[in-house]
């Protein structure tokens, strides 16, 4: 595996000028004191209730599958300088992702041009024929986008930004985000007065603002409300704790119903009328008269609601197709044919199984590669060759042979590592980013994102269902 870039550092000993006086400071912290603090922040998150739910996990007792996630103390820091250019790219790449929604549910122009194979789209699990025609508020399909990228090494020892997938349908974390943020100001005030670290916390504000920009035509005063599935769920934590935030009723799917052509929602005061839901419910338990008709989730006639024009979701019903994991190869081609312009951020190098040098190619170096199910997610359904035993890696090849198109494949990337507070002291452990991106009238975001770390030394998997953990964000304004 190639070296990591390593965040912090220059060639493992020079600290890197925007981490330099975060460097000094820690170095005058006594270890103990630090351990207090870790002690004391998973005090306060349990207190709080900040969990994630693991499923199918158990405690040693057998109960409880509630977990936290854990925080790690050292920050993520970014310069001003590579923000503006990684914000530039992903308000490239989200407006791209919306225009090929918006055409492959309409005319389907980038599909005729061939750029894009139809049955890639067409035949996709996630594509709607039900969304078909259906105009949506602005063309924006997804208003919530969490854009999950990796820094790689360059052979001169630089370090290039890539974007390793798209979530379009209900991306998750962004609680996460704030509650780092709340916590490292709580634990350590004075390194906000040495930094100027951007602010995150006006997020809830900008969410709100650009839910009710995408109300229907004619509302002047839009209804808003967050559709979860319940407390079982595993981010059911984020849903009421975004609700809360916004100041906008967290619902279920009972508490709505249809009538006339709206959508209401039950009260104590009676029906309320509701223009925007904010769901974090799946597209297939969200009408039971359309999709799956057991589903106790969703509201009965919700589709029809939603086609007449009364009702704007976030995200849009079928965003899953832009998605899946079979179409991010042809994200760049997206990006010139929309918009007319080369793309600012790159995608990793990937290998589509289903077309046949691609699949020889990865069945020769299995051991090398990430495979990944096109539809898969929370780092479940994939293989880390270099980390793999043997028989994982021939298992594998079997699941592969039986259903090629159900899988890609990338280089191994060695992502970059970030100095981490870990039981045996301070050491590099790899981390991603996941920037939030809201489509409104605009496309805006607030700066960073959600930085997930991969605690187990070595490990390149950074899903908090796979045990790892996040990192406050800091973006160092000029």
């Amino acid at each position: 595996m190639p070296p990591s870039f390593d965040e912090m550092r220059i060639n493992g000993s020079e600290v890197r000028e925007h981490y330099r006086p975060y460097d000094r400071w820690l170095r005058s912290q006594p270890p103990e004191l630090m351990r207090n603090r870790r002690e004391e922040a998973e005090l306060i998150f349990r207190r709080v209730g900040i969990t994630f739910a693991v499923y199918g996990a158990k405690d040693e007792d057998g109960s409880g599958t509630e977990r936290l996630i854990p925080f790690d103390l050292i920050p993520r820091v970014i310069p001003s300088h590579e923000w503006q250019d990684m914000q530039k790219g992903l308000r490239q790449r989200v407006t791209a992702l919306n225009r090929f929604l918006h055409d492959v549910y309409h005319d389907q122009e980038i599909l005729k041009a061939g750029l894009v194979p139809a049955e890639q789209v067409l035949n996709n699990a996630q594509y709607r024929p039900e969304m078909r025609g259906v105009n949506v508020p602005g063309g924006v399909y997804s208003h919530i986008a969490g854009v999950d990228i990796v820094r790689a090494a360059n052979a001169d020892g630089s370090g290039s930004y890539y974007v390793l997938e798209d979530n379009l349908r209900v991306p998750s974390g962004v609680s996460y985000m704030l509650e780092d943020r709340k916590m490292m100001m709580r634990l350590f005030p004075e390194l906000f007065a040495m930094h100027r670290v951007a602010p995150v916390a006006h997020y809830p504000d900008l969410l709100l603002e650009t839910l009710r920009e995408v109300a229907p035509s004619g509302v002047v005063d839009p209804t808003v409300v967050v559709l979860t599935p319940g407390m079982y769920n595993s981010a059911y934590f984020e849903h009421a704790f975004l609700a809360q935030q916004m100041g906008v009723e967290l619902v279920e799917g009972q508490d709505l119903f249809v009538r006339d052509e709206h959508v209401f929602m039950r009260t104590t005061q009676g029906p309320k009328r509701v223009d925007v839901i904010y769901r974090r419910v799946d597209d297939d338990f969200l009408d039971p008269e359309v999709f799956r008709k057991d589903s106790t989730l969703g509201c009965a006639g919700l589709l029809g609601v939603y086609r007449s024009g009364n009702i704007t979701l976030a995200n849009a019903i079928g965003t899953g197709v832009a998605d899946d994991k079979s179409i991010y190869p042809y994200v760049p081609k997206m990006i010139e044919f929309y918009l007319g312009e080369k793309p600012i951020l790159n995608n990793v190098p990937t290998y589509l199984c289903r077309e046949a040098e691609d699949l020889k190619y990865v069945l020769a170096h299995l051991s090398e590669l990430v495979v990944k199910e096109v539809h898969g997610a929370g780092g479940y359904g994939m293989l880390v060759g270099p980390a793999a035993t043997q028989a994982e890696v021939e298992e594998f090849r079997a699941h592969l042979l039986a259903n090629p198109s159900n899988y890609i494949a990338q280089p191994t990337l060695s992502l970059s590592t970030c100095p981490t507070f870990v039981e045996a002291g301070i050491a590099p452990r790899h981390i991603d980013l996941r920037p939030f991106v809201l489509s409104g009238t605009e496309v805006q975001m607030v700066p960073g994102g959600l930085t997930r770390v991969a605690l187990k030394e070595g490990s390149l998997v950074v899903n908090s269902s796979q045990g790892g953990g996040t990192k406050d964000t800091w973006v160092l304004e000029a």
